[in-house]
């Protein structure tokens, strides 16, 4: 299996990496993908794909929810990190009207700027899309020059909407959020074709039920895969394999 959103470098998990890290190989873990967040991040991101490159994937960009004032400044800094090392995609970027949306026009600025550098290096968008799910597509819609590749993460929309995020030739991200039992996602589950799916979990958030309200691991990603084959009616040997197929085509592998 791939985890392909997991922010190993978070105060919650890196203080029992070598543990974690353990375990999700028990579990059939093979690559971690790692978003970035800010240019405070960087350093723990970078230590941990340097210490265990063969399972932690470091991804580069600015989180929406750090979008202020500064963020021309912020990309300038993460951009400059393009000329010294290979990393596996753009992220965690996009849009967030949820927590705040002091900064929602520096938020779409910044996202243009960053779709920009996946279609100059061809490497994967990371989209975030909390609340702002329509706009988001619109906007990878509009920039898309055939080129463009990514995947929408943590996606919960409606049918309607997954079908316009599969016209724009990205993948769905499905994590914890699928086993939530308010969450009613099972028919937009089902509908997904099987080559457009990944697996994720958003670690240390969002943790799947039975663990929810507890702190997210990459090991309890086969509950996501579990839950996903429920809905879909097919095993979670066979969800853990196209999705493992399809993260492999996604990132070049």
């Amino acid at each position: 299996m791939i985890d392909t959103h997991a922010h190993l470098y978070a105060d919650e998990l890196i203080k029992d990496i070598d543990t974690l890290l353990s375990e999700a190989k028990e579990t059939g873990i093979s690559q971690i993908f790692m978003p970035n967040i800010d240019i405070s991040s960087i350093d723990a991101m970078h230590q941990l794909a340097d210490k265990y490159p063969e399972i932690c994937k470091p991804m580069m960009g600015l989180h929406p929810c750090y979008v202020k004032e500064d963020y021309a400044d912020q990309l300038s800094i993460i951009r400059s990190h393009y000329q010294t090392r290979e990393y596996h995609g753009v992220g965690e970027v996009g849009l967030d009207y949820y927590w705040d949306k002091t900064f929602v026009n520096e938020q779409k600025l910044a996202f243009e700027e960053q779709i920009a550098w996946s279609d100059s290096d061809q490497l994967p968008l990371i989209i975030h899309s909390r609340e702002s799910l329509d706009d988001t597509i619109d906007m990878i819609s509009s920039a898309q020059s055939g080129r463009l590749t990514g995947v929408f993460h943590c996606f919960n929309g409606s049918i309607a909407q997954a079908r316009k995020a599969l016209d724009t030739g990205f993948y769905l991200g499905l994590g914890g959020v699928v086993t939530f039992k308010n969450a009613k996602l099972d028919e937009m589950v089902a509908y997904l074709p099987e080559d457009r799916i990944l697996l994720e979990t958003d670690a240390p958030y969002l943790a799947p039920h039975p663990y929810r309200g507890k702190t997210n691991q990459s090991k309890y990603l086969p509950v996501i895969a579990q839950k996903i084959g429920d809905m879909r009616q097919q095993s979670v040997e066979l969800v853990m394999d196209y999705t493992s197929v399809n993260a492999k085509r996604l990132f070049k592998m």
